[in-house]
């Protein structure tokens, strides 16, 4: 994977071309994200069931981030994400039709082999090509463009539901991810093709042992998967949950546009402020604020109901807008850039295996108390533990 040589590139791609393909996954993972909790409800009936659905499709999800290492080894990036790209264009339209429910997981759990490989590349693609750019900057700029299009996205998501049913609105992330390929394309990337060889299964999971093994005794990166599990536990948390409790709550699907599109506003506001921020003060700050916010808002949430409630939902989003774009910093400016090209699969478990505890611990919460909204005990051991790990003395 180290060894990816680029033969050929358009003349004015940069590590600017790839984080602007932010526009793209997050308005078509806002559309996706908006009904998909309320899709698995339909199904299986039952919150504490849903929390267990996404924890078994997040262990598949976290399996294919240990592997990926594998797959790049056999295969260019540029190749993968070009699949990747047109694999979620085609599964999100065959999802978005009413189709049983078992077809449903099908192209659900292969739309996560894509996720999963094309969230990893795209970071990769931009410490390919920041030169003297810089990684905060770009992830500066890639997450500015994540928010714009969330923050279209409830929207779009809450009409299609309205008229067509919630899987409809699926199909507005295939056609987003069409969009998405064909700018890819427009990038006219050339890598070398590799070379394929029979695998020794034995073989490759021994590499995958040693290779996890290496990942965490190398100094910082303990530190750096644990933040990262704390940022996308209390992510997983918010984006499965949310939408249950404002429905159970009484509110109809048009307050949930609402309120997931005035959460992006945070995102939106801070976005280059934070670039600048973590120049100038560090990044460490900005992440003991949002977790330790995060945790006291989840504490508050727990007894609010009606619009405090809705106002919780919306305000804990400045949390997460101020560790958006550094929450992985800590791997990346602790690593050279073939170590990032060597780990960078071990450290993407960080993003997969928090959809599979926390829900998990969500649907344990949620039996144990008989209610939806214990689910933020969850997040408030999550904040305050994450808040934990910054402030403990570095080793």
């Amino acid at each position: 994977m180290a060894g990816d040589r680029y033969i050929s590139v358009g003349e004015r791609v940069n590590g600017f071309s790839f984080a602007n393909l932010g526009l793209f996954t997050g308005f078509a993972d806002g559309v996706y994200n908006a009904v998909y909790s309320l899709v698995i409800l339909e199904i299986f009936k039952s919150s504490a069931i849903v929390g267990v659905y996404v924890a078994i499709y997040s262990v598949f999800c976290f399996i294919v981030g240990l592997f990926a290492n594998e797959i790049l080894r056999m295969f260019s990036k540029a190749r993968i994400f070009y699949f990747s790209l047109l694999m979620m264009a085609v599964c999100y339209a065959m999802m978005s039709f009413s189709i049983l429910p078992r077809t449903f997981v099908i192209l659900d759990y292969t739309t996560g082999i894509a996720i999963t490989l094309s969230s990893m590349l795209i970071p990769l693609f931009m410490s390919d090509f920041s030169k003297n750019i810089g990684m905060a900057r770009l992830n500066s700029r890639y997450h500015l463009w994540l928010n714009v299009g969330a923050l279209f996205a409830p929207t779009v998501a809450v009409l299609i539901a309205n008229h067509f049913g919630n899987r409809a609105a699926f199909f507005g992330s295939a056609v987003i991810y069409l969009i998405a390929w064909s700018v890819f394309k427009y990038f006219r990337i050339v890598q070398e093709d590799k070379s394929l060889h029979a695998v020794n299964p034995r073989k490759t999971v021994r590499a995958l042992w040693k290779n996890t093994v290496e990942f965490f005794k190398l100094q910082g990166m303990m530190r750096a998967y644990l933040v990262n599990f704390g940022y996308y536990s209390l992510r997983a948390m918010r984006v499965l949950y949310v939408p249950i409790l404002v429905i159970e709550a009484g509110f109809d699907k048009d307050v949930l546009g609402w309120v997931l599109t005035l959460g992006i506003v945070p995102y939106l506001v801070l976005s280059e402020f934070m670039g600048r921020a973590v120049r100038r003060f560090g990044k460490t700050i900005w992440m003991v604020l949002g977790f330790g916010s995060f945790a006291a808002l989840s504490a508050a949430a727990m007894f609010a109901t009606g619009i405090p409630l809705l106002a919780i939902f919306v305000a804990w989003q400045v949390s997460g807008a101020l560790m958006e774009s550094v929450h992985d910093l800590l791997f990346f400016d602790g690593t050279t850039k073939s170590q990032q090209s060597k780990y960078y699969g071990v450290f993407r478990t960080s993003v997969n295996l928090p959809n599979v505890i926390a829900p998990m611990l969500a649907a344990a919460v949620i039996s144990l108390f008989g209610m939806t909204a214990a689910v933020w005990v969850v997040t408030v051991f999550i904040g305050a533990f994450s808040l934990l790990v910054l402030v403990e003395k570095k080793k």
